[in-house]
């Protein structure tokens, strides 16, 4: 337990403050936040780099993607797709899928692996496509895709083939390997610990049902572990603090204040990616900030309120409502939508235009 029970205003500035960090380099944010979920829709960046742009010094959309074969990290998967710490792998692989390869995929496979493994350089799907065409396959959403790109997933997702980087969005593969790991069931259940450790670091304070439905989505990146971070999860209470707050547990590292004064969110305006830890729980946004935030990305546009990727717009500590923005000829645009009576006085507007200005410079526009 902490040493003072927080209410849900300190828990508010707890996961403000906590997330929000100073700004660092891209190394040290990325090993901060220790994973990053990544999304190809752009608008106006991606979900990565709008993640970024508020935790890393100067950064300008697209520079993971330049930097990632020099930085230390991998794409993989975690309890959604991204970015993660290299080292953060072992706790992952060699992973066990929940769906097996028949033996003709399995032999596809390993034929692939072994081209792959005799290339001098990492290799685009397109120049596996010309050496090993299968024709098409369903996706598990729908339509059809190249037999080829769904096996390189595949591969990649067991621990066959790394990203070795983008070529304008499109991942390039090289064989890996990962080493076999301690099977035993102290090491599984030290591992599967380990995975709950970074979920709890990246998204506290969190209340007890998200912890819940994290664990879950922990089967994504490590289904063999499914037992022992359920077996974690319920000695939360012994290995996490934790608190009872209107009639919620809350959890969060152990260690850490929730309750202390050195939790103030600076006056900064900033606009957030749908999938910032800061609004990554629906759940516990409502219960901080009293409306409801919904990603209406994939709603028609007849039935979106708030539109294609309204951005959260977090003032301190008030998330006011959301802003859509688009760049038209090298100019941003932006639209505005409160949740709340918008603020008076000009305080909000020079935050505002600081924000939007930040965000021109991020997206590299005059």
């Amino acid at each position: 337990m902490a040493k003072s029970s927080p209410d849900l205003a300190s828990l508010r500035r707890y996961a403000i403050a906590r997330s929000l960090f100073k700004p660092t380099h891209l190394p040290g944010a990325i090993r901060r936040l220790g994973f990053v979920q990544a999304d190809p829709m752009r608008a106006p960046a991606r979900a990565q780099d709008l993640i970024l742009t508020w935790r890393v010094k100067n950064y300008r959309a697209g520079d993971l993607e330049q930097r990632y074969p020099q930085l230390d990290i991998e794409e993989d998967c975690f309890v959604n797709y991204g970015f993660l710490p290299r080292e953060s792998l072992a706790l992952m692989h060699p992973r066990t899928p929940k769906r097996t390869w028949d033996a003709k995929t399995r032999q596809r496979a390993d034929e692939l692996l072994a081209w792959v493994q005799t290339q001098p350089q990492p290799v685009h799907p397109r120049q596996v496509q010309q050496v090993f065409d299968h024709g098409q396959v369903r996706r598990y959403w729908g339509g059809q895709t190249n037999a080829v790109t769904h096996l390189l997933d595949g591969m990649h997702y067991r621990g066959m083939l790394r990203v070795a980087r983008r070529d304008k969005g499109t991942r390039v593969y090289a064989a890996t390997a990962h080493p076999e790991a301690d099977d035993s069931p102290a090491a599984r259940q030290q591992r599967a610990t380990a995975l709950l450790d970074q979920v709890i670091h990246l998204y506290a304070p969190l209340p007890a049902r998200t912890l819940g439905q994290l664990v879950s989505l922990l089967a994504y990146g490590a289904p063999h572990l499914r037992a022992e971070v359920r077996a974690a999860l319920a000695h939360a209470r012994q290995r996490y603090g934790h608190a009872l707050i209107e009639g919620q547990t809350w959890f969060w590292p152990a260690g850490e204040s929730p309750a202390s004064r050195s939790h103030r969110p600076d006056t900064q305006l900033r606009l957030l990616a749908p999938f910032d830890p800061v609004v990554w729980d629906r759940r516990r946004f409502e219960m901080f900030w009293g409306w409801t935030y919904k990603f209406e990305a994939y709603t028609p546009a007849s039935q979106r309120k708030m539109g294609h990727y309204a951005l959260p717009m977090l003032w301190g500590e008030d998330m006011l409502g959301w802003a859509n923005l688009r760049v038209v000829e090298g100019r941003l645009e932006h639209e505005l939508g409160f949740a709340k009576p918008p603020p008076q006085g000009p305080q909000f507007e020079i935050a505002l235009q600081q924000c939007l200005a930040h965000m021109s410079e991020f997206l590299g526009l005059d």
